[in-house]
C-alpha cells in the first residue's frame, strides 16, 4: 500500500506492507485523513518519531470477514491500551503506560491507504455526518475533553488562545456549553486577569506566559499545546494567584459525534485544502503555512 512515512526529519510517500491483522483488530480503508499540528511537530522530531503519521481519519472497515464492523463507516479512538494494567482497570486507558498511539507512538497511522485498530476503539459514524466532517471527530473530541475536566457554566468567561484548528473547535465547544468566549490570536488584545478559564491552544511554547497574564486569580488554565521545544515561563504567578493548570489531551468521541450530528458546531469552515495521498508531502508543506486551517489527505 501507499503511505506517508517520516524518517530522519524527512517525509516521503512510499510503498509499504499493508498492516497485518491481529486478533481483535480490524483493517480500515482510509477515506480521508487530516493533518494536524502534532503531525508537523513529529516531522520536526517530536518524540523522535519515525513511521507512518496521522491520527485523524474516517474510513470503511474491510476485514476480517467475520467482524460485525465490516462495511461500516468509522472513526477510531487513537490510544491502544493493554487492557490489563492498573490504569486500564481504573478506566484510564488513554493513560495506559503500555499503550501505543495511532500515528504517534508505536502504531502505524492514518496517512495511508489502510490502518488497523482494535474493534473496541471504533465508533460508527451516523449517516448525516459527511466524511469531511467525520474526519474532525478526533480533534473535536479533544476539544470536548475540556468539558469533562473543567466545570463550564453558562456565563463562564473564557478565552481561547490560538485561532487555529483546535482553538476554533474549543471555542465552539465552550460556546455550545454556554460560556462567553473570546478567541485570541497573537495580536489580539484582552484585559489582564479577566477570564475564569483560559484554553492555551497556540501550539507554541510562548502560549503559557500569555495564559498566565489573562487568567483570574483562582482561575483555570487548560493547556492543550504540544510542541517540540520546551515551554519556559515564570511559574510564580501560578502559586501567587492560586491558578489551576489542567493538562488536556484526547477526549471521548461520543460528545463530538453528538455535536456534529446535532449541527451544534461548524467544522466545514475549518477546511483549507485537500490533496491526494500521492501529494502528501506537498500537503504537509501547505498545512505548515501561516493561516492555513485543516488540510485533508485522500488515499
Amino acid at each position: 500500500m501507499k503511505a506517508l512515512v517520516f524518517e530522519g526529519g524527512r517525509a516521503a510517500v512510499r510503498d509499504v506492507d499493508t498492516p497485518r491483522l491481529r486478533r481483535g483488530f480490524v483493517r480500515v480503508r482510509v477515506v480521508l485523513s487530516g493533518i494536524c499540528n502534532t503531525d508537523l511537530e513529529l516531522k520536526r522530531g517530536y518524540h523522535g518519531f519515525a513511521g507512518i503519521p496521522g491520527h485523524e481519519f474516517v474510513g470503511i472497515v474491510e476485514g476480517p470477514a467475520v467482524s460485525p464492523w465490516v462495511g461500516k463507516r468509522v472513526v477510531g479512538e487513537i490510544n491502544l491500551a493493554c487492557g490489563r494494567c492498573e490504569w486500564c482497570g481504573r478506566g484510564l486507558k488513554r493513560h495506559c503506560p503500555k499503550r501505543t498511539v495511532l500515528g504517534i507512538l508505536g502504531h502505524p497511522g492514518a496517512h495511508a491507504q489502510y490502518l488497523t485498530l482494535p474493534e473496541e476503539n471504533l465508533r460508527a459514524v451516523p449517516a448525516g455526518i459527511a466524511d469531511e466532517e467525520a474526519v474532525f471527530v478526533e480533534p473535536l473530541a479533544a476539544a470536548c475533553e475540556i468539558l469533562d475536566q473543567v466545570e463550564v457554566a453558562p456565563g463562564t468567561r473564557a478565552a481561547v488562545l490560538g485561532p487555529g484548528k483546535l482553538g476554533r473547535l474549543a471555542a465552539q465547544v465552550l460556546a455550545a456549553a454556554g460560556a462567553e468566549v473570546l478567541l485570541l490570536g497573537r495580536r489580539s488584545r484582552a484585559r489582564s486577569r479577566s477570564f475564569d478559564l483560559v484554553v492555551e491552544a497556540t501550539g507554541s511554547p510562548d502560549g503559557m506566559p500569555r495564559a498566565l497574564e489573562l487568567v483570574l486569580p483562582r482561575g483555570t488554565i487548560v493547556w492543550k499545546s504540544t510542541h517540540h521545544a520546551p515551554a519556559r515561563f515564570d511559574a510564580a504567578p501560578l502559586v501567587v494567584n492560586e491558578v489551576t493548570v489542567v493538562g488536556s489531551r484526547c477526549g471521548r468521541f461520543e460528545p463530538a459525534l453528538d455535536l456534529l450530528a446535532a449541527r451544534r458546531v461548524d467544522v466545514r469552515s475549518l477546511l483549507s485544502a485537500e490533496f491526494p495521498l500521492s501529494l502528501a508531502v506537498r500537503a504537509l508543506s501547505h498545512a505548515a503555512r501561516p493561516g492555513v486551517r485543516k488540510v485533508l489527505v485522500r488515499p
